[in-house]
């Protein structure tokens, strides 16, 4: 397995130097993560022995914004086979339903496009509800997976002349959605151009991303990897929005994902004022210093600690006799088993309820991926729970794993077992 640790000679990624959002060039590299393979990209056991493509992976952020940035872009072309679907989370199913109704609020008949429409669960959601719907996604496979749906999906990159192309064939669009997509966006001002265009003159864009702020609250340095190249603040958003004429116009907290925003973003020329929480939502990332260096020393620091703390409680357990295996394999999850230097040694086997990862290799880690019956027929004693942004519902499947003495392990914000 120690080739998964040897990077393939790999074209070098082109460094940032200014911000995504606000252009600033004011940047602090205060987390390096050392190489990594693209989160996604989980190997068949038949290229066990292969070299894997690595890329550096460090974590900048912007003191003029608070935005949190990969300053190292990988080659285009490697997120067309994509393999995390909503789908298998039940949470998701009850939160997108949710959403679609939001959306439909604001569309009132008008076309709603979702932008990295995934599985299509949300947009399938609208669709029952009755809304005109369109998706985008370049990823083939997930947007076969939609179709299966009956969602329309148009099957490419969202940019500027993909907006134009679909403006002239399916209309201007009422509402644009993006969930847990804009984060993923290398060149956010070419996707806001796009928006822009494909925007009705008095449409709303909505963006649900994690929040920043409860990623720096709750230590989840496990959110940047090369997929995720930025981690939004609310005052980042708005800046970025700002040079197309726009503003955030309202905002709403939610708990997935370890504590996330909806954005709602209008242009200016609409008339409509900014809610109250808006506001208090900036204040809040004042207060917690999102544009100061040593607010994100101190994070760095604290991610050193967990390390310490987590490995020491994998190996007192290992020591002791006990099997320690992990629940999910999200890609988040292959941050923190790279960085860690987390492997088999340590984690004899992940599982996870997406039967496109079941039997393959973890990046980076070469852990394998099994189905969660494995829990039953292999009987580790402890899971590490990487998925731990969907804690209350892995709980309540494995009521039996705990019933028996099973414990868990949650990793952050501080390393815990339960």
């Amino acid at each position: 397995m120690q080739a998964l640790h040897q990077p393939l000679a790999t074209p070098s990624p082109e460094l940032l130097t200014q911000c995504r959002c606000c252009l600033s060039e004011d940047l602090y590299c205060f987390l390096p993560l050392g190489l990594h393979s693209p989160a996604n990209m989980f190997i068949r056991p038949d290229q066990a022995d292969q070299p894997q493509p690595t890329f550096p992976l460090d974590a900048q952020v912007c003191l003029g914004c608070g935005l949190v940035q990969v300053a190292d872009q990988i080659p285009a072309g490697f997120f067309e086979h994509y393999l995390y679907v909503p789908s298998g989370a039940e949470t998701m199913h009850t939160h997108f339903a949710g959403l679609a109704a939001a959306l439909e609020k604001r569309a009132q008949g008008g076309l709603i496009v979702d932008v990295g429409c995934n599985d299509g669960l949300m947009l399938a959601a609208a669709k029952a509800q009755g809304s005109r719907t369109l998706g985008i996604d370049p990823a083939e496979n997930i947007a076969a997976m939609a179709r299966d749906r009956g969602i329309e999906v148009f099957n490419d990159y969202f940019t500027p002349a993909t907006a134009r192309f679909v403006a002239m064939r399916y209309g201007r669009a009422e509402v644009i959605s993006t969930t847990n997509t804009f984060n993923h966006i290398g060149d956010l001002h070419a996707f806001m151009e796009a928006v822009a265009t494909l925007l009705t003159e008095q449409g709303t864009f909505v963006i649900e991303v994690p929040w920043g702020l409860k990623i720096l609250e709750g230590n989840q340095f496990d959110n940047i990897y090369h997929e995720h190249v930025s981690e939004l603040s609310l005052l980042s958003i708005r800046k970025l929005v700002e040079h197309f004429d726009m503003d955030v116009v309202d905002v709403e907290r939610l708990p997935v994902h370890g504590g996330s925003m909806r954005v709602y973003i209008r242009r200016v020329a609409c008339g409509e004022r900014p809610s109250a929480e808006v506001g208090a939502m900036l204040a809040e990332e004042e207060a917690a210093g999102m544009t100061a260096r040593q607010t994100w020393q101190a994070f760095a620091e604290r991610v050193a600690e967990i390390r310490t703390t987590l490995l020491k409680m994998i190996d007192d357990a290992r020591s002791e006799g006990l099997t320690v295996a992990g629940y999910g394999a999200p890609a988040k999850g292959n941050t923190l088993l790279t960085y860690f230097g987390i492997g088999p040694d340590r984690v004899s086997f992940l599982v996870d309820r997406n039967p496109l990862k079941q039997n393959m290799l973890a990046p980076g880690s070469g852990i394998p991926v099994k189905s969660p019956d494995a829990i039953q027929t292999e009987r580790p004693d402890i899971l590490l729970v990487l998925a731990w942004n969907f804690l209350d519902e892995i709980l309540e499947q494995q009521r039996d794993f705990a019933a028996r003495g099973g414990k868990f392990i949650v990793p952050l914000p501080q390393p815990r077992l339960i």
